[in-house]
């Protein structure tokens, strides 16, 4: 089919009216990328990312270079002003965009860095839209939705493809059929299908299978009608999956597959499971793998091999995680959304990693601290805390809830209580630490606290100009230097440079540096270049595990790779609650570090 370039080298006429408007990124090569999309019906929240992700597991384990997109309906450039009431957490990337949650299910279930390519919201789409008419890039056409918006989408698309060597593009589109926002997407999707002929697309349609408790049975008429909502936008499903609190029924599955032309073996249930790394295998085992392979036409594409190995290690992995377990501790997490686990995402799934590889059951406690009353946070911590075996402090921004914060920090401090603070936790850490062991009782960060005498937390002018950033948010991977002999170096294996990602605006002032060393305070990592503290810690001869970092280790746990500091507190709970066990049987790699000195 020609594109744009081919009708004007013809012509030689700019303002020649054509229908067609389909460019194509340099490098391009049509046959050799594939692409699998994922849509959701009935309702959001279903599990898009979580599907997806799974399927893209298995065609990587296969050999087959997989690249996810997440495309988002709403305007907003990216996800970094959004309330995690609304949206869950926000994700950040290692290039700092600030993201949707579902890339880090893709991170996680890929094992694999992603970058703001594999990301795009209908306000990004718009902008490069109106950009290009602003430099005359439409050749004088009136610009609409179709062809030059939903060619954006496509070229976008087309230039994943290309920059990540994808074998196979994996499309998530946000939201549900029939959302005004994102009608466009699908319409991209569908002349995306026509462009690039057959076996060039495998459409997956996630589905919810109601089960009303006054019936007592699955009830799929809401499937049916929202599977035809989206036949009746030019989309034919070739996949289906029913996510449902229950197995679906046979009779259930034999309507959905009647009512959508999909043939019974592409019609899955995604129902509800202990986690969801077992859903890969799940996957596997009804043949799903094979059915796409066969839809896009690569089964000559696979790596027998390297699918082996693949697989086996997963399974080793998932072996661990629904197996029973040795060791039981309770983990406290304090923070102003403890009543939305969403928010707290990465934070749970690192806590899970960690409690398969560990053979740790964990009970994790929230603990709202903003309901803490005024004047009473010190006594409340300690109701709280009593009875756990480590708690974690995690980021946020804001007043609310900080000075219960600090209260737990000054609980695990002064009761050896095992502590891992993640940037704002990290900052509570050094507030808690300059009030009471340093003797600042006026001690505060200027993100909250205003008046107080002495802002250990601050922003500084020139650090924002260390930076280059533009203004005074640290987003995305940086490098971290470790301190030789320390806990952080422990824990990382004793390596002299870590990379870790960062989300915060407020750095520890350098004037106060030497005042909290002096009392006892370690910062065992810091920036390569200038006095920015990235890591705290006390030392191991006076506090079983008491560790912060500025930067947001949960980010990068990995299923088969777990962070190492979330290792370190999970081994030193299993060690709080259970130490008539010799340390050598809880965890020979972790414990060594958390043996006084």
């Amino acid at each position: 089919m020609p594109n744009s370039q081919d009708i004007l080298a013809a012509t030689g006429n700019k303002s020649q009216e054509t229908e067609f408007f389909n460019p194509f990124p340099p490098g391009y090569q049509k046959g050799r990328h594939k692409y699998v999309a994922v849509l959701g019906t009935v309702m959001s929240g279903l599990g898009k990312g979580i599907f997806a992700s799974s399927l893209a597991k298995l065609l990587k384990d296969k050999g087959l270079k997989v690249a996810p997109i997440k495309m988002e309906g709403y305007l907003n450039i990216d996800s970094g002003t959004l309330n995690p009431y609304r949206h869950g957490e926000v994700f950040v990337l290692d290039d700092g965009l600030e993201t949707d949650m579902d890339l880090g299910t893709y991170e996680r279930l890929l094992d694999q860095d992603l970058t703001r390519d594999n990301y795009t919201t209908s306000g990004q789409i718009f902008r490069r839209v109106l950009d290009k008419e602003r430099k005359g890039d439409y050749l004088g056409r009136d610009v609409q939705m179709i062809p030059h918006v939903t060619g954006e989408v496509k070229y976008m698309l087309r230039e994943l493809a290309v920059k990540q060597d994808a074998d196979v593009v994996f499309i998530e589109v946000g939201g549900t059929v029939g959302d005004y926002e994102n009608g466009f997407y699908i319409e991209a999707l569908r002349e995306l299908a026509f462009e690039e002929g057959p076996t060039s697309i495998c459409f997956v349609a996630l589905t919810y299978i109601i089960e009303p408790k006054a019936l007592g049975e699955q009830k799929s008429k809401a499937a049916q009608l929202g599977l035809k909502k989206l036949m009746e936008a030019g989309v034919q499903p070739h996949i289906i999956a029913c996510r449902a609190q229950n197995p679906v029924v046979a009779s259930v599955m034999q309507k959905i597959a009647m009512f959508s032309n999909v043939p019974l073996k592409r019609v899955f249930s995604m129902h509800d499971r202990k986690s969801i790394y077992t859903i890969p295998e799940a996957m596997r085992e009804t043949g799903l793998d094979r059915e796409i392979l066969g839809l896009l036409d690569m089964h000559e594409r696979v790596n027998v091999v390297h699918e082996d190995h693949s697989r086996e290690r997963w399974r080793t992995f998932v072996d661990l995680l629904v197996g029973k377990r040795r060791f039981r501790a309770r983990i406290g997490i304090t923070g102003k959304y403890a009543a939305l686990r969403d928010a707290y995402a990465s934070i749970d799934k690192a806590l899970e990693h960690c409690g398969a590889h560990l053979s740790a059951d964990l009970e994790v406690q929230w603990i709202d601290t903003t309901r803490m009353k005024e004047g009473q946070e010190a006594a409340e911590a300690a109701s709280r805390l009593e009875g756990l075996d480590a708690v974690i402090v995690p980021g946020g921004f804001g007043v609310r809830g900080t000075e219960g914060k600090i209260a737990c920090v000054q609980y695990c401090r002064e009761n050896a209580l095992p502590y891992l603070g993640l940037c704002l936790g990290f900052q509570m850490a050094v507030i808690e630490f300059a009030r009471h062991v340093c003797g600042l009782s006026g001690a505060g960060s200027s993100e909250f606290d205003t008046v107080a005498t002495d802002h250990v937390i601050d922003i500084l002018p020139e650090q924002k100009k260390i930076e280059g950033l533009g203004g005074n948010m640290r987003l995305g991977g940086k490098d971290v230097v470790l301190k030789p002999n320390t806990l952080a170096a422990f824990l990382f294996d004793e390596r002299e440079v870590i990379r870790q990602r960062f989300r915060h605006r407020y750095e520890v002032d350098p004037r106060y540096i030497p005042t909290l060393e002096s009392h006892g305070m370690v910062f065992s990592g810091m920036h390569p270049e200038h006095p920015i503290m990235q890591i705290l810690e006390l030392p191991m001869k006076d506090h079983p595990y008491f560790i912060g970092a500025q930067f947001h280790p949960e980010l990068t746990s990995r299923p088969l790779h777990p962070h190492p500091m979330f290792m370190g507190v999970v081994a030193a709970a299993i060690r709080h609650a259970h130490p008539e066990i010799p340390a050598d049987q809880i965890s020979t790699r972790w414990l060594p570090a958390l043996s006084p000195q």
